[in-house]
């Protein structure tokens, strides 16, 4: 630009304002076009930007601002004043600083924006962009969450999540039952490694044989259980039983769910002393006995009958029916027309009674098979041999007889 001089200067009343200045060369004039059409083509960008841009001066006075700040300043909550935006302190050093602030709308209805600050030579730019739909994804987020979290504290499991870094990130009370590991330890995100060490220092887990091979070696149990392949029973020194699972979660995050399955493995082996006591109870038994099912499927056969017919049902490889049971002993006896009757009173769901019929086997030896219900619709068929004798009359007395005997 040219050198320009201002003169002022009185004259009675009026006052005489002199401006002069040298002409412009050409380049000058040129340079002034490219600038003056800049400027226009700045002011337009920043009056047309969808976000606030404004900058403040040194005492964090109003300095200038563009369109977008200027209505949402027209549409700020008339009680609140000015907008908060004013309020966003300056910035001391050279880097930029980065704020949330919220902003009362008119109608009751707020906006969220995250604001860059930073610092130039004019004052203190600010530039504010709209994160509504950030904040309401992270609200979504951590209602989500809570309501995990209000879910696992009534879960009678025990839950651990560690992030891809391997960090306790969430866990729920059962755990801390189950494990009797510290809270302020838990609440401290201890990793993997630690929280085992803690479980097996408070002999909540079975003792390895060797804990610093098993301790190398599990970054296979954390790779099982990203492939939802780990799953483990614990026997622990005091008598209870629990069940560990792991599961694989998004990001690289791994869940580990603790049970205790004690009750549930004590009704077990209290279930199978009994089916055991139940066999040897009927095993003794010198009748040929089998029990089949309200469906018709052999549940229960003793000794005697395996000894008696020649077949070991239990070795099978298909479940054994009273079809395939009155199969073959209609191949043992004589002709009988008590087979489609037993197979219909086994199948029956009616109220029956117990009845028996006399049997003669093909080598000749009479047997007196019984037939009655038991519990939970299922029906029990004996088998006994029945001898014959003359008494001092002359006639014949049928005595029943054992099959095993």
């Amino acid at each position: 630009m040219a050198p320009t001089e201002l003169r002022v200067t009185s004259e009675g009343s009026l006052i005489r304002v002199l401006l002069r200045s040298e002409p412009m060369g050409a380049v000058a004039q040129h340079q002034y076009l490219v600038q003056s059409e800049e400027l226009d083509r700045l002011n337009i960008a920043f009056d047309v930007a969808p976000n606030p841009i404004w900058v403040t001066g040194e005492n964090g006075e109003l300095v200038w601002s563009n369109t977008s700040f200027e209505a949402l300043s027209l549409n700020a909550h008339p009680e609140r004043g000015t907008p908060a935006l004013n309020s966003v302190q300056n910035v001391d050093g050279k880097q930029p600083k980065n704020s949330r602030m919220q902003i009362e709308q008119s109608d009751g209805s707020s906006r969220w924006f995250e604001i860059t600050s930073r610092r130039t030579q004019h004052g203190t730019m600010h530039f504010a962009t709209d994160i509504d739909t950030l904040i309401e994804a992270e609200l979504a987020q951590r209602n989500f969450v809570q309501t995990l979290a209000k879910t696992f504290a009534h879960l009678p499991i025990g839950l651990a999540v560690f992030d891809r870094e391997r960090r306790l990130v969430l866990f729920n009370p059962a755990l801390v039952d189950l494990t009797r590991l510290p809270m302020d330890f838990l609440s401290a995100r201890p990793n993997l490694l630690s929280f085992f060490d803690h479980m097996r220092e408070n002999r909540m887990m079975p003792e390895p044989k060797n804990y610093a091979t098993w301790r190398e070696q599990l970054t296979d149990v954390i790779t099982a259980a990203r492939d939802d392949r780990y799953c483990e029973t614990w026997s622990l020194a005091s008598g209870l039983t629990y069940k560990i699972t792991g599961r694989p979660h998004p990001d690289g995050a791994v869940a580990f769910l603790l049970e205790d399955i004690s009750a549930e493995i004590s009704l077990t082996r209290r279930f199978r002393s009994e089916l055991e006591l139940s066999q040897s109870v009927i095993d003794c038994l010198p009748d040929a006995v089998a029990v089949f099912s309200r469906l018709g499927v052999l549940t229960f056969c003793n000794a005697a009958y395996r000894q008696f017919w020649e077949c070991d049902p239990d070795g099978a490889f298909n479940e054994t029916t009273i079809a395939d049971a009155t199969e073959v002993w209609q191949r043992a006896c004589d002709a009988s027309e008590i087979w489609p009757q037993m197979r219909d009173y086994v199948l029956t769901l009616q109220d029956r009674t117990a009845w028996h019929e006399p049997l003669r086997l093909q080598d000749g030896r009479e047997v007196l098979c019984h037939v009655e219900p038991v519990s939970a619709g299922a029906t029990m068929v004996r088998f006994a041999f029945v001898e014959s004798r003359r008494n001092e009359h002359g006639l014949t007395v049928s005595k029943q007889r054992a099959v095993g005997g």
